[in-house]
């Protein structure tokens, strides 16, 4: 009898769920809707909710409405890896659309001086964006409502909010992931809509819809900006400087709904207390606006405010506001949960609730936030003026591309930075003209240099939603200098270009191509893949005044497919497309090794495959994939874990296995049979671990430390437990630059991105350390002392022969969120010099 209840129960929600689906479950009732602006269902076919609304149908109907509105207009910013418009709807009235550049312009011009000129008529900017996960998509169903709410309400309150109120409207922060995740939930729809959390609907297929095309969770993307969904978003972000920003998201399906402020101490040191002040009073016009229609919440608990990589985070250190909202997710369409059954409308409505509710707030608060904007950028300049005589240099003497890099992402976030006057030595390292760059202190954005570059190892807290340290110039693994004098200050650069490659001349003998700058694997693999014969040199040499370093590659002329004309002008065409410099010679007589030693070895073409699928961490999976693809042009294919027993491995080289803790007997089994037979397995993380328990590699593992609980409450219990976990920080390593995997470091140290607790003792015979953790490696970032201790004098890096074969491991992820350009070569190293490791 109760199951048939539960039934009955089931059914009458499902069906109330379905008849709820049109505009009035949704929308305010008080107020009139003109009739000649189309609803979403009359542009997508269906009610908001009643299907995952894909991409192409929301795209459409947010270019009928803004064709349809005086109040919208419509730009197309760019496109994502797929193809797919990365559109913005700018929403105000119709006389503000008539001035909007003078608008934006006086917005600007007010963080830029210290009178303020805040009058009646000075509107203030809001940036409402939606599902950045593509697999949390409430957010960008209820823009279709939020859009047509505000094209089509009428009324004295509209007409106030429009009238005080830029508005701009990013309706999807990811298309492809919104696109892959609602044709999963479509395609296992249920007619009888089924809230089982068993059902297929609920469990999208790997690599699921969270991440964009290369997998990649763009809420981290928004500071080191590599990714052309974040390039657009950020380059709107600085051309208006926006008061508030949101970001809709979803979290478990147990959970109930978030809005910021989040955890009080985790909040970044930076971020001006101000700003939380306000934070929390904004919210207290989302309680009200939820209260009205029931809706459970919870502010100050789980999320930070701490990485400025996150939408919530990143407007905190740029004079904005950063409101994060989380919604309990259906992921499909009706689903079973602890506070009841909870529909995919439900969910949609409460983000479209938050997101009129933050403009009620922006309008209310307009003099507030206005004037906290103008009072950031004044703190900021009178902080930044008591260093104007001081600047940040950053430079590789011997790697312009990676140095480019950095310089790049500082002016898409609109610091200012400057050609190095001259050649300067400074603590031992050399800044060459060209290959460095200056930054003043005393700018406008002072504050988010100071994000960028500072190093912090002390913490009010010791637990963190995301990672701790994100030291740019540690990532890129470049010399850097703090406090240098603004003497050395040459042209601001306006344009910023890659440095030219060219060919120094035509061979008889043989061509030089030294292995230092970031883009020589990407030559390599085109000489390799033309069949053009190459050899890397295993010690130092000099020749013509010039000094040449482990790991420099030698193109011979001799017995090439290719005759001297053809060669050269090859060579030269790759050389201007990856912009690197090549050196001719006219004899292999040297200081050092001679060309013809046995020092230098011959190369062979790799041939890669990536384990993806089930059981492998899909970013970690996408950062190499992404990583060999876009910037080295290495064809990889992406072997899915499922299809490892049909596959015959003998045509790949390498097989690279992202983080991973397990896979199955038989696949197990046909990889060591494999790597007997000559091939070579490279393991991440986690998988380190399980590459020793099933004896492919012979390591020591050290033993985590068990950390006494004593004196902790059970309410401190999750506390504990979590600072004991390395959530992201960077560490100091020593190198053998000798050794194959180190080639192309020009210095004796590297700092290395760690977020496992996975410590390899180092080898008993010295030469087989060629990375190993100093005595005190933290340069920046939390871990606990325990795991400190522990990682002392580790090494992450190992490698063994097995059978034919090589098996080489990392601990930490060299390929972290794209930005890390300092490690990229180690994974490069392990695949290009695979027979000399």
């Amino acid at each position: 009898m109760k199951k048939l209840m539960l039934f009955f129960f089931l059914v009458s929600l499902t069906l109330y769920a379905q008849e709820k689906t049109d505009l009035s479950y949704y929308l305010p009732q008080n107020i009139n809707y003109n009739p000649d602006i189309p609803t979403p269902e009359n542009i997508i076919g269906h009610q908001v909710g009643e299907w995952h609304v894909t991409h192409d149908k929301l795209l459409e109907y947010m270019k009928v409405i803004a064709n349809s509105s005086d109040r919208i207009t419509l730009e197309n910013r760019g496109e994502t890896f797929e193809g797919r418009p990365l559109i913005l709807l700018t929403i105000t009235s119709p006389k503000n659309h008539q001035n909007i550049e003078v608008i934006r312009q006086k917005h600007i011009q007010a963080t830029d001086t210290n009178s303020s000129n805040i009058s009646e008529n000075t509107p203030i900017v809001v940036y409402q964006g939606f599902s950045i996960h593509g697999n949390e998509p409430s957010g960008a169903n209820a823009s279709l409502l939020v859009a047509y709410y505000l094209a089509a309400a009428e009324g004295d309150y509209i007409n106030k909010l429009l009238d005080n109120t830029i508005i701009l409207f990013d309706p999807v922060y990811n298309p492809d992931g919104l696109q892959r995740f609602a044709y999963w939930a479509n395609t296992n729809k249920n007619e009888n809509l089924n809230p089982d959390p068993n059902d297929r609907e609920y469990h999208e297929v790997w690599p699921g819809g969270r991440t964009n095309h290369y997998w990649f969770d763009l809420n981290r993307d928004w500071l080191p900006v590599q990714l052309p969904e974040s390039q657009v978003r950020i380059k709107t972000f600085h051309e208006w400087l926006p008061n508030i920003v949101t970001d809709h998201h979803e979290m478990g399906t147990n959970s109930t709904f978030f809005f910021q402020p989040g955890i009080p101490s985790r909040t970044n040191p930076l971020t001006p207390p101000l700003n939380q002040t306000l934070t929390k009073k904004i919210g207290e016009f989302h309680a009200k606006a939820l209260d009205k229609i029931g809706s459970l919440y919870f502010t100050e608990e789980r999320y930070d405010d701490f990485y400025y990589g996150k939408g919530s985070t990143f407007p905190d250190i740029n004079g904005s506001i950063g409101i994060l909202f989380e919604q309990a997710s259906s992921r499909g369409h009706l689903q079973e949960s602890d506070n009841g059954i909870i529909t995919f409308p439900f969910t949609i409505r409460n983000q479209f609730t938050t997101a009129l509710s933050t403009l009620n707030a922006a309008l209310e608060m307009r003099v507030e936030l206005l004037n906290y904007q103008q009072s950031f950028y004044q703190n900021a300049r009178a902080e930044a003026s008591k260093e104007s005589n001081k600047a940040i240099i950053f430079g590789d003497e011997k790697d312009a591309a990676k140095t480019y890099h950095l310089a790049e992402i500082l002016k898409r976030q609109k610091i200012k930075i400057h050609e190095l006057k001259e050649d300067l030595s400074l603590n031992g390292k050399n800044f060459k003209k060209g290959y460095s760059y200056v930054v003043p202190k005393d700018q406008k954005n002072a504050r988010l240099i100071k994000a960028m570059f500072q190093k912090r190892t002390t913490f009010q807290d010791s637990l963190f939603y995301d990672i701790s340290a994100w030291t740019f110039p540690l990532a890129f693994n470049l010399d850097y200098a703090e406090n240098v004098s603004t003497n050395n200050l040459g042209d601001e650069v306006t344009n910023l270009n890659l440095q030219e490659g060219q060919v120094s001349g035509v061979s008889d003998y043989a061509y030089l191509m030294e292995w230092h700058e970031y883009y020589a694997p990407k030559i390599l693999n085109k000489i390799l893949s033309k069949n053009i014969r190459a050899k890397v040199a295993l010690n130092q040499f000099s020749m013509n005044g010039k000094n040449y370093d482990y790991g420099t590659i030698m193109i011979p002329i001799q017995n090439q497919e290719l005759n001297k004309t053809e060669l050269h002008a090859f060579l030269s065409e790759l050389s201007k497309d990856s912009h690197i410099k090549i050196d001719a010679v006219n004899t292999g007589l040297t200081e050092g090794i001679d060309l013809g030693s046995s020092n230098f070895k011959t190369l062979k073409k790799p041939e890669i495959a990536l384990l993806v699928g089930e059981k492998i961490t899909s970013y970690d999976a996408g950062e190499i994939w992404h990583l060999l693809d876009t910037r080295y042009d290495i064809t990889v294919t992406k072997l899915d874990t499922k299809n490892i027993e049909d596959t015959d491995l003998s045509r790949y080289t390498t097989i690279i296995i992202p983080n991973s803790r397990s896979l199955n007997k038989t696949d197990t089994d046909k990889l060591m049979e494999w790597v007997k037979d000559g091939g070579e397995l490279i393991g991440y993380r986690n998988t380190v671990k399980w590459l020793q328990k099933k004896e492919f590699i012979d390591i020591k593992l050290k033993e985590e430390k068990e950390i006494p609980a004593n004196n902790i409450s059970f309410e401190q219990k999750r506390n504990f437990t979590g600072a004991q976990q390395i959530g992201g920080a960077i560490f100091q390593a020593k190198l053998d630059r000798s050794h194959p995997i180190n080639f192309g470091y020009k210095n004796d140290e590297l700092a290395l991105f760690r977020n496992t607790t996975v410590f390899i003792e180092p080898d008993s015979l010295s030469y087989n350390n060629p990375i190993k953790y100093t005595k005190n490696p933290l340069l920046s970032g939390y871990i606990s002392k325990p795991n400190l201790e522990s990682l002392s004098e580790t090494v992450p890096f190992q490698v063994n022969r097995l059978g034919k074969g090589k098996v080489v491991v990392f601990t930490d992820n060299t390929n972290f969120r794209a930005f890390w350009y300092g490690t990229n070569k180690l994974l490069m190293n392990a695949i290009f010099f695979r027979e000399e490791l």
